[in-house]
């Protein structure tokens, strides 16, 4: 087999978290959580690469992080600007927490990832919206073959003089779509990116989820706009995923992995991204089992605080096969 590559490209922030339960975690996110998924799911000659931008710092405890994952190469983690994310959560409950932020990375651009065009599969999972430009996304559709993954937490989320990490409309959404071939978001994310041509006063106060039957309209906007697929998550619901099939939009919920005792669910979106970027590996004309590998990954890392709770692709392909054969 050809060795495959993956290019992960986002901020590897220095989170402090206070969990639903209130404990408190210190560890490095969003990238890791990505990149490590998938080294686990992938074989020992193929690559993973994360493409970051980090402080100093926090180069030393990054890098050891990753030196027990073979398969996975550091090259592009690069602390010369000393530029990398800070950020502080505090969860309310299970899904919903407070954002700080008071560090901000140097933006990932075409010229960092210049020698990564053979990737099969590029994934991008910003987390506000100045980490992975408009520019980079576009410079990769024009110069290489590979698949695009691409989280709308970025574009979605930006940042008050004050640290504070709030949601926005993306406005210009329309000019990414077309550079992107899978997109992935939860309801919050989904209202963000699709608006009314005008709100009262009264209504932006309640403006939090996306109507569910608002979903369908929007979808396929998206995939009119030469998206290939759209995954909007439904926390323990599943997923629904949205295609175009015959010109007429294809909709299909694909529950989510049960699981008996949620212990931490930062990164769960960071980890099912990794989850469809491998299954688009395998399969990358079947969205059902992208979303199928984006829930068991998704599901295994509420499963503790360190990135052990990730287990290999035959494992993974067992609760697989119990939850969905």
């Amino acid at each position: 087999m050809n060795k495959r590559k993956v290019a992960v490209l986002g901020p590897i922030p220095r989170d402090y978290i206070v969990t639903h339960n209130n404990e408190v975690i210190q560890k490095y996110g969003c990238v890791t959580h990505t990149a490590i998924a998938l080294s686990n799911l992938l074989g020992p000659d193929d690559v993973v690469y994360p493409v970051t931008h980090i402080r100093k710092s926090d180069e030393a405890g990054i890098k050891d992080l990753f030196s027990s994952y073979k398969n996975i190469d550091t090259s592009y983690i690069s602390s010369e600007e000393d530029r990398g994310d800070v950020i502080q959560l505090k969860f309310t409950d299970q899904n919903n927490r407070i954002e700080t932020q008071t560090a901000f990375m140097k933006p990932i651009m075409p010229e960092d990832i210049k020698d990564l065009l053979d990737c099969e599969v590029f994934v991008c999972v910003p987390v506000t919206d100045f980490e992975v430009p408009l520019d980079t996304i576009q410079y990769i559709k024009k110069n290489s073959n590979a698949a695009i993954v691409f989280d709308a937490h970025g574009p979605t989320t930006a940042l008050t003089t004050k640290g504070e990490r709030v949601t926005k409309f993306w406005v210009d959404r329309d000019l990414w779509l077309p550079y992107i071939d899978v997109l992935k978001m939860n309801l919050e994310e989904a209202n963000c990116s699709w608006f009314q041509n005008e709100y009262t006063l009264e209504e932006l106060k309640h403006n939090d989820e996306i109507a569910m039957e608002q979903l369908p309209v929007f979808a396929e906007h998206c995939l009119r706009h030469q998206l290939k697929s759209l995954f909007v998550t439904l926390d323990s619901r599943g997923v629904m995923v949205y295609t175009l099939e015959n010109n007429k939009l294809k909709q299909q919920l694909v529950p989510s992995v049960p699981v008996e005792h949620v212990v931490d669910t930062t990164g769960c979106g960071d980890s099912f991204a990794g989850g469809i970027a491998f299954s688009l590996l395998l399969a990358p004309e079947d969205p059902i089992k992208a979303a199928q590998f984006g829930n068991a990954m998704g599901a295994q890392r509420t499963q503790g605080k360190t990135f052990d709770v990730f287990k290999s692709l035959k494992e993974t392909q067992a609760i697989l096969d119990k939850t969905y054969s």
